[in-house]
């Protein structure tokens, strides 16, 4: 028998109403803050639903808002089925829950599988217990090599540190084993073959479900299952998708036996009505996105090809058309997106050079090359507008519509993310896209609470503040809005059919209902066909078309 969620004023009831949504990211702790103590909250949240409302998007997603340590910006879960305090309470979720319903915006919350944080129940009871327990069963505990097993079990390397091992000793552990952790030693890697912890996120899963929550998005989605089979296989470096190949036989990730885990899942979202969704982080080949996103398991997968696709006519256009065929060829739907929490923000990519190294760039503060942040905006804006005409779901990041860029020159006592401190210090981080928004352009804050930021914000934030961009009916928030709410308007079938155009650095596209979409790269002035102009990211005079523009308009 299914469960059907309460019936609330503003939410549709239609069974597909995922497959062409706009869903926008919240970093919890850097969108508003309602109590002053500098840390983004879920009555934060609240107090902003007419501003959610106001972008005419379908839904949000919530990054973790769980208990946490903070060792990987909450991607350390210390319970799953709970609201950190410092963001809030379970009753303080229920009503802003409550209130996104109300204005027809659904919410999905992040779950995190591939591990917890070492501040979980389950592995301080690892630690407690004696080798070969129920309780480590629970994680990954392996002897060490050498003569007292002083060495790690194999040669594995970890995103955040040196080694995949860490000694149990390093926790209060007694034991003189060693621990699996694919990101920071804070985050021990469960153990997916057993049958309690696949037992247990299903609890967890109906817990959020059972709350109303609509969907799910899944970290490390192709991370879960791993051969761990001895002698261990070398690895000395990360496994990225050269060394792990495409048969689902890795060793980390993308490995055949995921799937069984997602069916099981499905056959739990099924349980509601409508289903609850699902949508997979997972970093594989394309060839394997749609096992991820099939109807049989998680029903959708992000497509982060967009994210470094070269800001140029033949790239997009080539990655707009696998990505449609891979969804067609599995009955999903595509999965836009151009930033998010891990990324370096698109504005500031779009306004850098593409023969930078970024990673070298933002070591110097993103001093060592000029940045053109007007360029970058406008493209950035043109891209997102593009992408927003095709197709399939669009995922956006809290920011990007008011054409936010990174902050580049967090001071090193301030960084927070341990791919930097973890990582030798040859890696930024990702700090510079989780630094609180600015509401106002005045203020201790630029508006995001009455006291201070967990991250510095810049004095150039100002310029980019929501009440300054409320003003402007050219600013990026202006054309997020009338885009979005445009898109609603004008939705049809997932169809898409391209026509020829007289430059080669201009696409041009249209959907069934005549909605038609031009982005212009480089060319200078590119004459738009006669219609009805419906959306411009940059002026159109005399139906000039300028370099670096998106328009949506109907034929005559």
């Amino acid at each position: 028998m299914s469960k059907t969620t309460k019936k609330t004023s503003g939410l549709s009831q239609d069974k597909n109403w995922w497959r062409q949504a706009a869903i926008y990211q919240i970093y919890p702790r850097s969108f508003a803050d309602s109590n002053g103590d500098g840390i983004g909250d879920i009555k934060g949240i609240t107090s902003r639903i007419p501003y959610l409302k106001s972008l005419a998007i379908d839904a949000v997603w919530l990054s973790p808002f769980y208990p946490s340590a903070l060792a990987d910006g909450g991607y350390d879960v210390d319970d799953y089925r709970d609201v950190d305090p410092k963001l809030g309470t379970l009753a303080d979720f229920d009503e802003m829950l409550a209130g996104l319903h109300k204005e027809g915006i659904r919410v999905f919350v992040d779950i995190v599988p591939n591990h917890s944080s070492n501040l979980h129940e389950w592995f301080k009871e690892a630690l407690a217990a004696k080798p070969g327990s129920k309780a480590r069963e629970r994680y990954i505990f392996r002897d060490g090599k050498g003569a007292n097993g002083e060495l790690p079990p194999s040669d594995w390397v970890s995103h955040f540190a040196p080694s995949s091992w860490t000694h149990e000793s390093t926790f209060g552990g007694k034991n003189n084993q060693w621990f699996l952790h694919w990101f920071a030693p804070e985050q021990p890697d469960f153990n997916w073959e057993n049958r309690e912890v696949q037992k247990d996120f299903l609890k967890t899963l109906k817990f959020w479900s059972d709350r109303g929550v609509d969907g799910f998005r899944i970290d490390v989605a192709h991370g879960l299952a791993k051969d761990l089979s001895e002698p261990f296989r070398s690895m000395p470096v990360h496994e990225g998708l050269e060394q792990r190949g495409n048969k689902g036989k890795g060793i980390w990730g993308d490995r055949n036996e995921v799937f069984a885990i997602y069916k099981e899942w499905r056959k739990l979202f099924n349980q509601y009505d409508p289903p609850r969704v699902a949508v997979a982080e997972a970093f594989v080949h394309p060839e394997r996105l749609p096992l991820y996103a099939s109807t049989k398991t998680l029903g959708q997968c992000f497509d982060f090809r967009f994210i470094e696709t070269p800001f140029e006519a033949h790239a997009y256009k080539v990655a707009t058309k696998e990505a449609i065929e891979l969804a067609q060829k599995n009955k999903s739907s595509c999965t836009w997106t151009l930033s998010n929490h891990d990324q370096i923000r698109h504005a500031t990519k779009m306004g850098l050079n593409p023969a930078v190294n970024r990673r070298s760039w933002m070591l110097s503060n993103g001093t060592s090359h000029p940045l053109d942040k007007e360029s970058g905006t406008a493209n950035a804006l043109a891209a997102s507008i593009y992408i927003l005409g095709l197709p399939g779901s669009t995922y956006m990041y809290q920011g990007e519509e008011l054409g936010l860029h990174e902050v580049t020159d967090i001071p090193e006592s301030e960084i927070q993310d341990p791919q930097y401190l973890r990582n030798l210090k040859v890696d930024k981080g990702r700090d510079g896209c989780r630094v609180p928004l600015p509401w106002t352009a005045s203020g201790s804050s630029f508006g995001f609470g009455s006291g201070g930021a967990h991250l510095p914000q810049p004095k150039w934030f100002a310029d980019y503040a929501v009440e300054v961009e409320e003003k402007d009916e050219s600013s990026p928030l202006a054309i997020y809005r009338k885009a979005l709410s445009l898109r609603k308007e004008l939705q049809t079938k997932e169809e898409i059919k391209w026509h020829k155009t007289t430059d080669i650095s201009v696409l041009h596209y249209s959907r069934p209902n005549g909605w038609n979409v031009i982005i212009n790269f480089r060319a200078e002035n590119y004459q738009m066909p006669k219609g009805e102009l419906l959306l411009s990211t940059r002026p159109v005079v005399n139906g000039k078309i300028p370099a670096g523009t998106t328009v949506w308009f109907k034929k005559k």
